[in-house]
């Protein structure tokens, strides 16, 4: 989170900066040349700043940048005042006050992917500050060129034409909507969806979705996906076939809803979760995204879905020992199908010479008490792996680089385990390599596990090999009642003081081996390997039987 806020800044700064000179440059100084190019560098850095903060509010600099280039524009022509580039100021200062508040009515219509609809004015809005900035810089290649000011003109006119025609087709949709709905309901009712995957997170949170949607396919019925943030709408709409609904406001929520859905799905404790659950004909149902013994494991938020899909009896208990009651028949132990694929280990292998290690540390969290990262420590554990010629699987979580420390750390191990793999040849797995992997691929080729508190533990105890996991806030005996798994594990302190034990214990000796399976069966259910991931789809099909209506008895 803090290496995103710096970023952000960083990127406001420097626009806005160059903005101010650019102007500066031209207005009160006689270097035009100079200040035209400063005027393209500003144009870089918007765009750059869109990039990182989608959404971005650049009035201030675009009309920076737009008198900056206009002043340099008439200096390069010398002819005094040229009407033509009067009306060219005209229609960018238009531009320029347009672009935000069409981006804004665009943001809150309804998109859609893998329908076949199309939605062209709202997707034109999200990108008209991008072709503002293409206009800006085709107008300043202009003037840095002294080409008749008409060239410039007609861009500009041709660019608000544009927006013009966005404008107007937004108006008609807020003001004169279609009677009977949106083209985007008319296709979800003619889709017939009987299921949708409900989905609000922060940026870079897809796989939260991908990780379900092969098994929610699987179901075997047609079904949609939901999301609150526009973000995800390409990346989600490419891993699936199923339409893929964006809706920014309650409204369009009611339009994306249609009479054909049953049952709603959802992977985590967002806050716009309520805006779906208030859908009362549904059958709300909470998936998580992940099982693991942190804290958010046992959110009481939980309690407002009417089924609660749970890996294992394990996950019931994390509840109660957090002191949320939930009555029992909302929960429901259907395993955990995405360790399906993953190879099961039967028997111990013991002292392994060049044993391949799986590193798994987790990211700082929102808040301390969910902060278990070990990424301040790791680098004494690489080094000790490296010491007994292990191969090294590096795989941190998706929002690492969030925290700038964090990216700091990780890159010092991804440096120390790339220079080993130059001196020593072992194919160290990191950095992109290791995310291009999925988490099954890197249990499958892994030996062993080190991880921190999180959902990795619990679809590595699958595999039946054995695991440690780090315990950051050195908490000794209550370390294993908080978390539970740690019980099947071989316990890692903040202080490196039991490194060595740990890792003859995890790489050799194993004296964990018979504990970890029954904590397999606690924690992932008792299902057969063949079929694994018929647990959750014979209960997922079971919530969209339709229930059967009471028989009144008829008077005699």
């Amino acid at each position: 989170m803090r290496g995103d806020l710096v970023r952000k800044l960083a990127a406001r700064c420097l626009s806005t900066g160059l903005a101010v000179l650019a102007f500066v440059v031209v207005a009160l100084t006689g270097a035009t040349g100079w200040g035209l190019a400063l005027a393209v560098a500003a144009l870089v850095a918007a765009a750059a700043e869109q990039r990182i903060r989608p959404g971005a509010d650049l009035v201030a600099e675009t009309a920076l940048i737009s008198a900056a280039v206009l002043v340099g524009y008439s200096r390069r022509l010398d002819d005094g005042l040229d009407p033509a580039l009067v009306a060219t100021a005209l229609v960018l200062l238009g531009l320029v006050l347009l672009v935000g508040p069409l981006r804004t009515a665009g943001n809150l219509e309804i998109r859609a992917a893998n329908l076949p609809v199309r939605s062209w004015a709202p997707v034109l809005a999200d990108h008209l500050g991008a072709v503002l900035l293409g206009l800006l810089a085709v107008v300043g290649l202009a003037a840095a060129l002294a080409l008749p000011v008409a060239v410039a003109l007609v861009a500009s006119v041709l660019v608000a034409a544009g927006a013009g025609a966005v404008a107007l087709d937004l108006a008609r949709r807020r003001f004169r909507p279609t009677a009977g709905g949106g083209a985007v309901g008319r296709a979800l009712r003619r889709h017939q969806p009987e299921f949708l995957l409900y989905f609000s997170a922060p940026p870079g949170s897809e796989y939260q979705v991908t990780m379900w949607l092969p098994y929610l396919e699987r179901i075997g019925r047609p079904f949609l996906v939901v999301l609150r943030e526009p973000e995800f709408l390409a990346s989600i709409a490419a891993a699936t076939d199923a339409p893929v609904v964006y809706c920014p406001t309650p409204r369009t929520l009611d339009e994306a809803l249609v009479p054909s859905l049953r049952v709603a799905f959802y992977v985590n404790h967002g806050a716009k979760n309520s805006h779906c659950v208030r859908f009362t004909q549904l059958t709300h149902v909470q998936l998580h995204h992940g099982d693991s013994d942190k804290a958010p494991s046992a959110n009481p938020v939980s309690g407002i879905f009417d089924r609660i899909f749970v890996a294992g009896p394990a996950a019931i208990d994390r509840y109660a020992r957090a002191g949320v009651r939930i009555p029992a028949e909302k929960f429901v132990v259907v395993g955990r199908p995405q360790v399906e694929s993953i190879e099961v280990r039967h028997e111990p292998v013991r002292g392994l010479a060049h044993p391949t290690v799986l590193y798994t540390p987790t990211w700082t969290g929102h808040h301390a008490d969910a902060d278990y990262c070990s990424l301040p420590v790791a680098e004494d554990l690489l080094r000790r792996l490296l010491e007994r010629g292990a191969t090294v699987i590096l795989r941190a979580h998706p929002y690492t680089a969030q925290n700038p420390a964090s990216a700091r750390q990780l890159g010092r191990l991804t440096d120390l385990l790339a220079a080993d793999r130059a001196r020593t040849g072992r194919q160290h797995v990191l950095g992109a390599a290791a995310r291009e992997l999925t988490l099954a691929e890197c249990v499958n080729r892994s030996d062993a596990l080190v991880s921190d508190v999180s959902g990795v533990i619990s679809d590595y105890l699958y595999s039946g090999k054995p695991y440690a996991v780090t315990d950051m806030r050195d908490e000794g005996d209550q370390f294993v009642e908080r978390f539970p798994l740690a019980g099947s594990a071989y316990v890692l302190h903040r202080n490196p003081s039991n490194l060595d034990e740990v890792l003859t214990a995890l790489l050799d000796t194993d004296p964990l081996a018979e504990t970890r399976w029954a904590t397999r069966r606690r924690y992932l259910g008792d299902f057969p390997a063949e079929s694994y991931a018929e647990a959750f789809l014979t209960a997922a099909r079971r919530e969209l039987v339709p229930a059967r209506p009471l028989a009144t008895s008829t008077p005699v």
